[in-house]
């Protein structure tokens, strides 16, 4: 248990920041699940739509640093190869 004034702060402010990252980490696999339910679904124009805006939000994520840089940008890059490739 925090004994120090500030120590009781640093927890309140953890559980703010958890609150934040764990509803952004929830939306960014929101977005990219409607993508893969467009692909599985074989419909191109919605995975299309569904993937412009789960890129943003994958990298913003990224940009928060809820997720690595790097591990967003291979979401983004292997989301977009998939549409790419059911549009053809």
């Amino acid at each position: 248990m925090a004994n120090t004034s500030s120590a009781k702060k640093a927890v309140r402010k953890i559980a703010r920041r958890t609150a934040a990252n764990r509803s952004r980490r929830s939306e960014m696999r929101t977005y990219v699940r409607k993508v893969e339910e467009a692909i599985a679904s074989g419909d191109a124009a919605a995975a299309q739509e569904a993937l412009s805006t789960a890129a943003p939000t994958i990298m913003r994520a990224a940009q928060k640093g809820i997720v690595h840089v790097n591990t967003a940008s291979r979401k983004v890059s292997r989301l977009t190869k998939r549409v790419k490739a059911l549009a053809s």
